[in-house]
């Protein structure tokens, strides 16, 4: 007997082909996003970045999750830039890399115009400013102003900028077509940045806030975090998490409240029937009032008949708050590029688990450097090598490829060793292998191959002088600072 199937089909579509998701139901609630990027970050931007600044002020586990961040992304040193200029050939030009890099170095002092910040804690006010709001902007300022002292060798200066200066309510059709304050050609590339020449937020320029001055986009360095493509204006990191990290805030504020009134004793006076209770009138006819005071190790001795001490119960400290809370952070930690032991400042775990949240961490981490090395140090650095050259600090020697004087190596923050001595070993049997370099290795601890050389050259004509003064150290004091080595190839 033949079967024949029976197919409904509704609006030009079998039902069988529907996603279950896309089905209306009367328990989903099916919230969407209908609008663009742009008109999302419209809608609630400016509200987002307020409620992660106040967070970033009031909420101890907040300031914490913005530190870890910009330690881990950034660190203490910043992004690292090792020149890698090369000659025709290929092979890296050494002597004018390091006048690269010693021009670098100077500039590094003073890179920002208004001469507080070094560059690694210009780099970090700059991460934290993209991480917290979603977004930062720099503008370069090249060659020589009378109103500008750069402070370097080479004239060149940045002038960090907030958020707030990059009116997000800016908005104009047709040509030029201007999106939240950044105007964009056909194709949707910023041209130029409408910047408010004073923060609007701030209480002592109320005249001259609102007035505004357009800025070239080559001028300008735009950082932002973006989830979609088209996107004009970054979003804080914060965004999908603000609810829950608010909810935490408030939850944890309530129990301390709470255990903070189980903390200081209460009690009351729990009464019997009222043929027991027997109430001494004073003159006016009314119950006399009663003070009993508490006071360590007291004897209640003064009760009438039918009354007892009771104390009130709050059962605070919660014994499932930790749990509670725990479960909170991981929830946090998955949305904003954290890893949960760096967000709980919780490190209980076996070797291999914390290892392997070390390691996705440090991928997630890796990340956000990329994208900040690209939007934000990168430029930089390119903007630096060309002010350097036409103000006649660097000259280009003649056999350097001028396509590659640009060509350097970033180094975020590496993954620290858990183990130092497995690590060290795993490492040095790579090498002894073929299949990780000494540069390689180096590199992963964070330092420069070419200044750990120059320390060990330094450290070793140390050694070797100390052993041409004979008559101020002996053979046992040389060998008793591990120096038998070099003491054999004197013999």
């Amino acid at each position: 007997m033949n079967r024949r199937r029976v197919v409904h089909w509704r609006g030009g579509v079998p039902v069988k082909m529907y996603y279950e998701a896309g089905k209306r139901t009367g328990y989903q609630k099916q919230r969407r996003e209908t609008g663009s990027a742009d008109t999302a970050v419209q809608r609630a931007g400016t509200s987002i970045r307020e409620q992660a600044r106040h967070l970033d002020q009031n909420h101890d586990l907040a300031k914490g999750a913005l530190n870890t961040l910009v330690q881990n992304v950034i660190g203490p040193n910043g992004i690292q830039v090792e020149p890698q200029p090369r000659r025709p050939d290929g092979s890296i030009h050494d002597d004018f890399a390091k006048r690269i890099h010693a021009s670098y170095m100077d500039w590094s002092l003073r890179p920002e115009v208004t001469h507080q910040h070094d560059w690694p804690a210009a780099q970090r006010l700059m991460g934290r400013t993209w991480l917290r709001d979603g977004e930062g902007l720099a503008q370069t300022i090249s060659g020589t102003l009378p109103s500008l002292d750069h402070g370097t060798r080479v004239p060149f200066s940045l002038e960090l900028i907030e958020a707030d200066q990059l009116p997000l309510g800016l908005n104009k059709a047709g040509d030029p077509r201007i999106v939240q304050g950044v105007e964009l050609n056909g194709w949707g590339k910023p041209v130029a940045y409408h910047i408010y020449k004073q923060h609007p937020g701030d209480f002592r320029l109320y005249s001259v806030a609102a007035e505004t001055k357009r800025v070239s986009a080559d001028r300008m360095l735009h950082v932002k975090l973006i989830d979609r493509i088209g996107q004009t204006r970054g979003v804080s990191i914060f965004a999908a998490s603000m609810l829950r990290i608010d909810d935490i805030k408030d939850y944890e504020e309530s129990e301390r409240i709470a255990a903070k009134v189980a903390a200081s004793m209460a009690a009351y006076i729990k009464k019997g029937s009222s043929d027991l209770y027997d109430t001494d009138l004073d003159g006016d006819g009314e119950p006399e009032a009663r003070d009993l005071r508490f006071s360590p190790g007291m004897v209640f001795d003064d009760l009438v008949a039918g009354e007892e001490i009771g104390t009130i119960d709050t059962s605070r400290p919660n014994v499932n708050l930790e749990a509670y809370r725990n479960g909170q952070l991981r929830a946090w930690a998955s949305s904003s590029y954290l890893t949960y032991s760096s967000l709980s400042k919780d490190y209980n775990g076996t070797y291999s688990a914390q290892r392997q949240e070390l390691v996705e961490g440090y991928g997630a981490y890796g990340v956000l450097a990329s994208e900040f090395i690209g939007q934000f140090v990168r430029p930089t650095y390119h903007k630096f090598l060309e002010m350097a050259l036409l103000s006649g600090d660097l000259i280009i020697p003649s056999d350097v490829d001028p396509l590659t004087i640009g060509d350097a190596f970033y180094m975020p923050p590496q993954m620290p060793w858990i183990d130092p001595v497995k690590e060290s070993v795993a490492w040095g049997n790579l090498e002894e292998n073929g299949h990780a370099s000494g540069i390689e290795i180096i590199r992963r601890r964070g330092m420069n191959p070419r200044d750990v050389a120059d320390q060990q050259r330094r450290w070793k004509q140390m050694k070797e002088d100390a052993f041409d003064s004979e008559d101020t150290i002996s053979k046992p004091t040389a060998q008793a600072r591990g120096w038998e080595l070099i003491t054999s190839e004197k013999e």
